[in-house]
């Protein structure tokens, strides 16, 4: 039980950075650019909210996969294999987790006023150098609610994890998988599992409840 919940904190951690890394500039993109097929992307993006996640974890096999599109690339090229690793969990987890972040951020993009981005290049400040002083500090509150989300999606993951990393111990079972498998052997580890993800889940709610409703 510990081992899975020590992994599960690692590899939702490690997916939340992933999810920032990629998905706050593609959330930037989103929004403040013109591009032809920029609601293809977004429909892509979003995808895995409404996309099962077992075929989730599917179309990382045939992208990732040993024998994948890119699976093939990377593993004569790199000697890098992604299915069936803690390296699997975590692409598993930023797939499912991202949308989460890219929704939140893009759009307290769209809500945020870009006259001071302007305003800073009319000062001599680069693109770059207005969204890293000016721009990320003003959504930083819609960078931070998107990661927790993020965080708690990636720690639930099921479906996409099982099918692409599997359940070994130690290696890719992580709470969810252990739950599942603990309810055929061992009901009161399943529980004391389900309760730790419950807490995880209540608190998440909690902490933004303010931002999503106003409420106090």
């Amino acid at each position: 039980m510990w081992q899975a919940l020590r992994l599960s904190l690692q590899t939702a951690t490690l997916a939340t950075a992933v999810a920032l890394v990629l998905g706050v500039p593609l959330a930037w993109v989103l929004a403040r650019t013109a591009f032809p097929g920029r609601r293809l992307v977004r429909a892509l993006v979003t995808l895995p909210l409404v996309l099962p996640p077992v075929v989730g974890g599917v179309a990382l096999l045939l992208a990732l996969g040993r024998n994948g599109v890119v699976g093939r690339w990377l593993d004569s090229a790199f000697g890098i294999t992604l299915p069936f690793t803690t390296a699997g969990v975590v692409v598993a987890e930023a797939f499912v987790a991202m949308p989460f972040l890219v929704i939140s951020v893009e759009g307290t993009l769209r809500t945020s006023d870009v006259r001071y981005e302007e305003a800073a290049a009319t000062l001599g400040a680069s693109r770059f150098t207005a969204f890293r002083r000016v721009t990320l500090p003003m959504i930083a509150p819609g960078v931070a609610a998107g990661a927790v989300l993020a965080w708690a999606r990636a720690l639930g993951e099921f479906g996409a994890t099982i099918t692409f990393a599997g359940s070994f111990p130690g290696r890719t079972q992580t709470m969810p998988l252990a739950v599942y498998l603990a309810l055929q052997d061992d009901p009161a580890a399943a529980i004391a599992l389900s309760l730790v993800l419950l807490a995880v889940s209540v608190t998440v709610l909690v902490a933004l409840r303010d931002r999503w409703t106003g409420a106090a």
